[in-house]
């Protein structure tokens, strides 16, 4: 592993030592060829002129790289979020995208400094990962009808309908089976490079699939649209005074919701994953967030695309042997140079190269590895998974999330109140009911199944001792059943003390007398090792987990 990695400012005193500054010169010239293409890519996948992915990949390297919070992480257009921004710009149009990203950045500046960054790291992974896939799924279905150089249907149900329409246009007709074959090609190249020595792996994957398919596209003059080149400068347009005006709708405070939701919980979640790449010093999780709050604020003032940290991107860093964060500062230069000084370069860079990239990209950001392991050990997390990406796909991004969200927590309260049930017998004919664990609405049909399934006429205890949690609800049940049972019984259902003789009868510690004034009483938590109260006389035992 690297050795540990500093924060700034402290960060540029360790390139003092031998081999350092090297190594961080060369990790940033990696890390710049990887983000070329895809800063490119997800700009034009996202609706927008490719430019802007590049000014917003300059900002994470020239901005954000300055700031402390995770030295090593990069942060740039992340495919992460191209769904959401291109349904943003079909809605509200491109002169309002600079305002959703720049009360994004401040919110989450705000979040940061209210230390809610920490709070991020709560968030289910299943959730996450099914967000990913969500978003992969959208985004290969879209990018296969800009492969085929068609305009993609606005709903994840559209587009996944309309499939077998887009193979029969690409059969028929001849240039949009070139610009798919462009593509296929693209794709083909990118799962093939890994296997190839390592001396041809020191070029980026995607800088090499995508200047293979510049080269054959040029070689064999074929007919395939290119990306649009507009200048950087004039791609550049600040939100007006009336698009800030425009904040206030429901619509796009929701879309803000989302963008800060999605691009805060990806950069931290991409800050655990580049924490266990080295060994360094942890990242500052507020610091972070507030870090990339002012770098989509830029980012928004300069009407560009919203910005995350980028695993791709960032373990390329780590891999390449960064030891500072001039590595990624650098690669912001890099960027930068390249875009004033070779604007033209980006206009010869086919859409279909692009749109296999991002379909390439799309297709690794749904875990199918996961998805198999989780199923066999937590069928519940796969299934929050997998709903979550099929709402995203179905219906939008904020929506799918926030069903992720309340699916998980539903899905969390039902295992954290698991409650044991044992019924037992004791040789006087006295009936002891014992409840193990969390008593609460949740559980309320099976222990009501239980305990309206006891005989009448019998003397009850109800032995609480080991209950950890009782809700309002399950007491109220409780008092409710009591008095029903002791209507007909002359004895009242008593809640049996913490210790007692194994066969004496029982001193009551609370009595249910049959009103609903009356109180459970519950022992100490742990209350499961203890002996059982009295031994079963050919009686019977119910457990319900």
């Amino acid at each position: 592993m690297p050795p540990s990695p500093s924060l700034l400012p402290s960060s540029f005193g360790e390139l003092r030592r031998p081999g350092l500054l090297r190594k961080d010169v060369l990790a940033s010239l990696v890390v710049f060829l990887v983000a070329l293409p895809l800063c490119v890519g997800v700009a034009v996948a996202s609706g927008v002129p490719a430019e802007l992915g590049l000014v917003t990949g300059i900002v994470g390297g020239l901005v954000v790289g300055f700031l402390p919070g995770s030295a090593l992480q990069v942060s740039g257009p992340a495919a992460g979020l191209t769904v959401l921004v291109f349904e943003a710009v079909r809605e509200f149009g491109l002169s309002m995208l600079g305002a959703i990203v720049l009360l994004t950045g401040a919110l989450q500046v705000v979040l940061g400094l209210l230390r809610c960054g920490r709070w991020f790291r709560a968030i289910s992974v299943s959730v996450v990962q099914g967000m990913l896939a969500g978003i992969g799924l959208v985004l290969i279905f879209g990018q296969l009808y800009t492969m085929a150089g068609q305009s993609q249907p606005r709903s994840g149900p559209d587009k996944i309908l309309g499939l077998p329409g887009l193979i029969a246009d690409v059969v028929r007709d001849g240039t949009a089976l070139t610009a798919t074959a462009v593509g296929l090609g693209t794709i083909a190249v990118l799962v093939l490079w890994p296997r190839l020595p390592a001396r041809a792996r020191l070029v980026p994957a995607p800088l090499a699939a995508v200047a293979l398919a510049i080269a054959v596209v040029a070689a064999l003059d074929l007919d395939v649209a290119n990306v649009t080149v507009s200048g950087l400068v004039d791609s550049i347009q600040p939100p007006g005074l009336g698009d800030l005006a425009d904040l206030g709708g429901v619509a796009v405070l929701g879309t803000v919701l989302a963008f800060t939701l999605i691009a805060s919980a990806e950069s931290l979640f991409s800050a655990a994953a580049v924490d266990r790449m080295h060994d360094g010093p942890r990242t500052h999780y507020d610091k972070e967030l507030m870090a990339q709050g002012v770098g989509n604020t830029v980012c928004g003032i300069l009407g560009a695309l919203p910005m995350t940290a980028v695993i791709v991107r960032s373990s390329a860093n780590v891999q390449a042997g960064a030891r500072t964060s001039l590595s990624r500062i650098l690669h912001g230069v890099w960027l930068l140079l390249f875009a004033v000084l070779l604007p033209a370069a980006i206009g010869v860079i086919p859409l279909a190269a692009l749109a296999g990239v991002l379909v390439h990209a799309g297709c690794k950001l749904i875990p199918v590895k996961d998805i198999v392991s989780l199923w066999r050990a937590h069928r519940g997390e796969a299934v929050v998974l997998g709903v979550t990406a099929a709402a995203i796909v179905l219906t939008n991004m904020f929506d799918g999330v926030i069903l992720g969200l309340v699916l998980a927590v539903a899905k969390s309260a039902w295992e954290t109140s698991h409650i044991q049930v044992d019924v037992h017998e004791l040789t006087d004919g006295r009936l002891v009911v014992r409840l193990v664990g969390s008593a609460t609405f949740l559980r309320l049909p099976r222990i009501l199944e239980t305990l309206e399934a006891l005989p009448e006429g019998r003397p009850v205890e109800l032995d609480l001792a080991g209950v950890r949690h009782l809700d309002h609800a399950c007491q109220t049940t409780l008092e409710n059943w009591a008095a029903r049972h002791n209507r007909g019984n002359a004895e009242p259902v008593r809640s049996a003390p913490e210790h007692r003789d194994r066969e004496s009868p029982a001193e009551p510690v609370a009595v249910f007398p049959g009103a609903a004034s009356a109180v459970v009483a519950h022992g100490h938590d742990g209350g499961a090792g203890e002996p059982d109260r009295g031994g079963p006389a050919g009686g019977r035992a119910n457990r319900l987990e």
